[in-house]
């Protein structure tokens, strides 16, 4: 359960359209009072912090590249409803590449829920560290 998670989020974040995209680049998590624990910048840019995943773990999105603390994406397809996206993307845990189908929410300003029904329902709710 723990590799399905990032690896949703990571999908859905890069699951919105150009306009949304941009929105969606950035950390993460599922608490706000988290992202000190999970992220850090190493040369002005995004990194996990080593025991990123001993906390809430979390999401780097930059572009159409999603990267969990145990898994990378990459959106090979989307359908954007308005206020949900469709998405399928190619992702990684370093043993096996896997598509993998997700539908994101976006539940408010920097707040989206990331959903998969397979292989079981998950559904998680995260928010956009202020890095």
């Amino acid at each position: 359960m723990k590799t399905i998670v990032p690896m949703v989020l990571l999908v859905l974040m890069v699951a919105q359209s150009p306009s949304q995209a941009a929105d969606l680049n950035g950390a993460w998590t599922i608490d706000t009072t988290s992202c000190g624990q999970v992220f850090t910048k190493e040369n002005n840019k995004l990194a996990f912090k080593p025991d990123a995943d001993m906390h809430a773990g979390g999401l780097i999105v930059h572009g159409k590249q999603i990267t969990g603390t145990f898994q990378k994406c990459t959106v090979k397809s989307l359908r954007d409803d308005g206020a949900n996206a469709k998405v399928i993307a190619s992702c990684s845990d370093g043993v096996s590449v896997s598509d993998i189908a997700f539908e994101v929410t976006f539940s408010g300003d920097n707040r989206i829920t990331l959903s998969s029904k397979e292989p079981v329902p998950v559904e998680m709710r995260y928010v956009r560290c202020p890095l």
